[in-house]
């Protein structure tokens, strides 16, 4: 029986060793997922720890001790039935012994084991066995392989930077509380030793004479740095910055770690490394340079500051002059950071009184300006240089140091060097077909937003150089044009130079901001302003043979940056740069700009019609200008803008052509065209004039729906394009008179033809949801628009229509069944979060009287109600939170439910309930701060109306309303929803970084008088939890909590709750900083 058992357990290897050769190997699909089904399986299998260690042992192939570290991983990690304790010591100690004992296994499988140590001693961080912290000995781990061979040296430095990098990020299984909680103590009790560790071993490694030649020696000295850098990375106080936000970084090092930084041996040690190991190591040391020059200035006192950042520039002046590293793109990208944080970290005024700062800002500068002339060479890493140079540059105002900071001398031959560099890349990006950095808008408008602040220091350098350049270019370009032999190549390079200076011209102008600035330099802008206006007569005249994309896109960067300093109300119109305007292009005032701005409109959308970035480019800069109504009132007087209200058709603006070949997404800026045309309708005897084509156009599809055989495409796109033009008029009629305009005009007479098109069309949402976001728009009364006369019916009449649109829609939606997953937005979840959207707008309108629908038997709301909760639950949870426009329509649509609506929600089946209340109790928790408000104010109307219905029902009173019944009967046979919300909301507050304290205390009292008996066992878990010296203190807390406190609910009671709250959270904080122990969050869970 023995034997059998034996073979049974070697024949069952044998096959997971196939399939897990299948898995990695294999290259037919079909196989690999088999092996994939079967592999899942055998993990979910109750033997399954077993048979990892039998892999482990006997395994012959490496994929298969892979997959057994992997499967143990998984094991250790799942919250549902946790290994014991015992389990996991033992394999924490089997892991050990096996990476001792076989040093040279697979590089993935050793990674796997060691990831499989990190992820036991991080989940059993705070696990006991006879008052010891069983999992926290990880130092005296790792001594036995560093006294080992070079093998397990590099195995015992790679276990302590996994488990630093593991410690250091959540994961989404575990609650944040919990992996903060654990981040502090590994900070508290660990980092320090292993990062004096690190720096230890590094010092030894550079002390021998280091063979480089050998391999394992160099992959040693890799996983040194790796595991310096992890400390130096780590996130010490729980910001968890986004990797992107690289530059405002400061690295919050502990006090007890300054004897490491006053020590100049550690800054050193990582200076010398850098010229003593090979390139391909050098990036590794960088970087860690890069967060040691970021450590947080409240480190040091102003004299041990001034010395750090003393040896720091001698470090950096010693790399500036032996670069022979530097062409390196890694050690490059990492040597720009470097740079760049010198002054993040730093004043100027600290800078130039170290005693080499002369030298220092010459070898920078020097440096800057070869690399900008470089630009082809690592273009990413530019970014960090002229941040340097911007943050230096808008300094010089307020620095206060007796000591010059030459950067008069050195700013204006990097302004230079950037400006020429560009020009001079158009050739040579044409000739050789390269990428042209212009087509990467991102990473253009970052340079030029940092150039903008450069070229203001010393502008009249700056101005000088672009009007010699923009003169030669554009006298080039106008012979090139005149000449009949020249070749389109010149043209375009000419075209392409103009580009770069027409952006640059607005970035200067538009730096404008951050300076005071003089008359003389209002000047200068002048001078630029008629170059490029002189440019754009010469290009439009051109426009019916040909035009340049990439120079019209910067001329409307340039109107951009114009518009934002030289035209509005804070701009005083004795400027000089309007007298240089009036002087040379016979502009004399801000209205004749202004005509000059329309006029670039109108010839954009007349020759670029087709182009949707400038296009849409355009219309934003109309919108723009048609914000505010000083503006307004100056534009109605052009007769351009006169031309456009009375000539919106496609004949004159070819975008809004429906037979053209696009799509019907594309149609998205006619919303914008028509919101800035709807502000500029100030006339309201011009209103018919106006709506003449929109007219016409629902005439056409009202036609076309009339017949049975019409042209389906023509039909939609007609009818989409004009409800995107109605949403964009309906959204700029914000006063109510206009708004009752365009009321009357739409309904009754048009509104048939929107409510058909749902019905024909629901299943198409390019179609749909421009429809159902016209009718969301009609029905929001925003700034009291829709306001009713006394006797009329509108109100009643709109929300009926609302309420058969939404019918139709969901209705129909919901016959299309199983949507794939990577479909279920487009197709189905953007209409309903719309419809949601509607739904809550017209129920918060204040517009109509909802108790005379069921008074007079009219079931429009019972069918909008209805349908909501249909569709509701046809959405599994997890959307509800996935989606951020679906969640926030849903919870501010509940909210207003709750809020008006209480019967409604108390009369739904017990099933709708629950899933109501479990979605609020998911969303207390979300990301989105707006969602997890919206969850406490719906909670605190649910909780309200139970209390009230309680008090009612506990008073001799006639018996409540059979739904009322109903209600409290569901929530007293689950007792442990409301429960379950009362532990979240008082876990949030204690131990999350509460950033709605107020709306999470609005609930919480009405939680904690419906469960007096829950919330008094919590808090004795809560208090027992503590040390027992921390425990007299929180039951203090607890006490003055419900200090004061009455049981009722009235506004005076949640005042002084509210109040008490914020007392008991600081008041808890501060009691357990100073404590590691403090309550996980799964325990009060549970």
């Amino acid at each position: 029986m023995k034997w059998r058992k034996m073979a049974d357990h070697v024949q069952g290897l044998a096959q997971l060793e196939i399939l897990c050769k299948q898995l990695y190997e294999t290259t037919d699909t079909t196989v690999r997922h088999q092996a994939e089904k079967a592999l899942v399986e055998f993990t979910n299998s109750p033997d399954c720890l077993s048979k990892c260690q039998l892999l482990l042992e006997r395994g012959s192939s490496s994929y298969s001790q892979l997959l057994a570290a992997t499967c143990l991983s998984k094991l250790v990690s799942r919250t549902a039935n946790p290994l014991p304790l015992e389990q996991r010591i033992d394999i924490r100690n089997y892991v050990l012994n096996y990476l001792a004992t076989r040093p040279k296994l697979a590089a993935f499988v050793t990674q796997a084991l060691i990831q499989l140590y990190a992820r036991i001693t991080k989940l059993g961080w705070f696990d006991c066995q006879k008052d010891d912290y069983v999992f926290r000995n990880v130092i005296a781990d790792v001594t036995r392989f560093l006294q080992d061979s070079v093998e397990h040296c590099i195995i015992g430095v790679t276990i302590l930077s996994q488990l630093t990098n593991e410690i250091n990020q959540a994961d989404t299984t575990h609650p944040l509380t919990k992996h903060r909680k654990i981040a502090s103590s590994f900070r508290d009790s660990s980092l320090f030793d292993i990062f004096t560790l690190s720096c230890n071993l590094l010092k030894q490694a550079s002390g021998k004479n280091l063979n480089l030649n050998d391999e394992s020696q160099h992959g040693l000295l890799m996983q040194l740095l790796k595991l310096s850098y992890n400390c130096l990375n780590y996130d010490f106080i729980g910001t968890s910055t986004d990797e992107s936000s690289d530059d405002l970084c400061t690295v919050q090092i502990p006090t007890s770690w300054r004897s490491a930084f006053l020590d100049s041996s550690t800054l050193q040690l990582f200076f010398n490394l850098y010229h003593s190991i090979p390139p391909s190591l050098s990036p590794l040391v960088l970087s860690c340079l890069v967060q040691i020059a970021s450590v947080r200035r409240s480190l040091f006192n102003n004299a041990e500051r001034a010395k750090f950042l003393s040896h720091l520039v001698d470090g950096v002046k010693r790399i500036l002059a032996n670069p022979q590293c530097l062409p390196d793109p890694n050690n490059y990208h990492e040597f720009c950071r470097l740079l760049a944080r010198l002054k993040s970290n730093y004043q100027l005024g600290e800078l130039v009184k170290v005693e080499n700062y002369p030298e220092v800002i010459r070898l920078i500068a020097n440096f800057t300006v070869t690399s900008l002339q470089h630009w082809e060479f690592a273009p990413n890493s530019v970014h960090y240089l002229l941040s340097l140079w911007q943050r230096l540059a808008a300094s010089v105002p307020y620095v206060k140091a007796t000591e010059p900071h030459l950067l008069e001398t050195y700013t204006p031959e990097v302004t230079k060097a950037y400006i020429t560099s560009r020009l001079e890349s158009v050739h040579v990006i044409l000739r050789d077909g390269l990428e042209d950095p212009l087509d990467d808008a991102g990473l253009v408008q970052q340079q030029l937003d940092q150039l903008s602040t450069i070229g203001r220091c010393e502008y009249e350098k700056t101005c000088a150089l672009l009007v010699q350049l923009f003169d030669q270019a554009a006298q080039t370009y106008q012979e090139l044009l005149q000449s009949t032999n020249s070749s389109t190549a010149d043209i375009t390079v000419q075209e392409g130079r103009l580009t770069w200076l027409v952006y640059i011209i607005g970035a200067v102008i538009g730096g404008r901001v951050s300076f005071a600035s003089t008359d003389e330099q209002d000047a200068m802008d002048g001078e630029l302003v008629c170059r490029v206006l002189q440019l754009m007569n010469l290009t439009d005249s051109r426009l019916a043979q040909a035009g340049n994309e990439r120079l019209e896109l910067a001329m409307l960067s340039f109107f951009e940056q114009f518009r934002k300093i030289y035209i509005g109300d804070q701009v005083q119109k004795s400027s000089k740069l309007y007298r240089r305007l009036s002087e040379v292009l016979g502009l004399n005032d801000e209205t004749m700009v202004l005509s000059v701005f329309i006029g670039k409109i109108i010839t954009n959308l007349k020759y670029w019609g087709q182009c949707e970035p400038i296009t849409s480019k355009t219309l934003q800069l109309l919108n723009d200008l048609s914000l505010g109504y000083p503006f307004v009132r100056k534009l109605v007087k052009l007769t351009a803008v006169q031309f456009m209200l009375n000539n919106h058709t496609s004949e004159h603006f070819s975008f809004l052509g429906v037979n053209n070949q696009s799509n019907l997404s594309d149609m998205r800026c006619r919303t914008t065209f028509y919101t800035a045309l709807g502000r500029l309708l100030m006339d309201e005897d011009q209103f018919e004039q106006f709506m003449l084509p929109l007219t016409a156009a629902f005439e056409t599809v009202a036609q076309m729906l009339s017949t049975n055989t019409f042209n389906e495409q023509e039909a939609k796109r007609t009818l989409v394009g004009l409800v995107r033009d109605l949403r964009g008029i309906a959204f700029a009629f914000n006063a109510k008179t206009s708004f009752m305009m365009l009321f009357d005009w739409i309904y009754p007479a048009y509104m048939p033809i929107l409510q058909r098109a749902i019905e024909l069309w629901y299943h198409d949402p390019a179609c749909t949801t421009p429809v159902l976001k016209l009718m969301a728009e009609l029905v929001h009364n925003r700034s009291q628009r829709l306001q009713f006369d006394v006797s009329s019916p509108n109100g009643i009449l709109l929300f009926r229509e609302t309420s058969k649109m939404i019918t139709t829609y969901g209705n129909r939606i919901l016959t299309l069944g199983e949507v794939p997953k990577d479909q279920v937005y487009g197709v189905k979840l953007k209409g309903v979060s719309v419809c949601f959207a509607m739904l809550k707008a017209v129920l918060s309108g204040n517009y109509v009287n909802f108790g005379v629908f069921r008074l007079y038997g009219d079931d429009a709301l019972d069918n909008a109600l209805q349908t909501f909760i249909k569709l509701l639950l046809s959405i599994p949870h997890s959307d509800l939170l996935d989606y951020p426009k679906l969640s926030q329509s849903f919870y501010s649509l509940l909210e207003v439910l709750t809020q008006d609506h209480m019967n409604f929600i108390a009369s739904l089946e017990p099933h709708v309930v629950m899933y109501i209340l479990s979605s609020i109790s998911e969303g207390l928790t979300a990301l989105d701060t707006m969602v997890c408000t919206g969850c406490c104010s719906s909670l605190d109307h649910i909780v309200t109306y139970l209390f009230k219905q309680l008090s009612r029902s506990t008073k001799k009173r006639p018996t409540p309303m059979a739904t009322d019944d109903r209600f409290l009967h569901i929530m007293q046979q689950h007792p442990e929803m409301i429960q379950q919300m009362l532990s979240t909301v008082l876990n949030i507050i204690i131990f999350e970084d509460c950033r709605n304290q107020w709306s999470m205390s609005r609930p919480l009292l009405g939680l904690i008088l419906l469960n007096e008996k829950y919330f008094a066992d919590l808090r004795n878990s809560i208090v027992n939890s503590q040390p027992p010296e921390k425990q007299q203190a929180m039951h203090l807390c607890f006490e003055n909590l419900m200090e004061g406190i009455e049981r009722n609910l009235l506004t005076k009671n949640r005042d002084r709750f509210t109040q008490n709250l914020s007392v008991f959270r600081r008041e808890v904080n501060d009691s357990m900083k100073n404590s590691t122990y403090g309550v996980n969050s799964n325990d009060m869970m549970s």
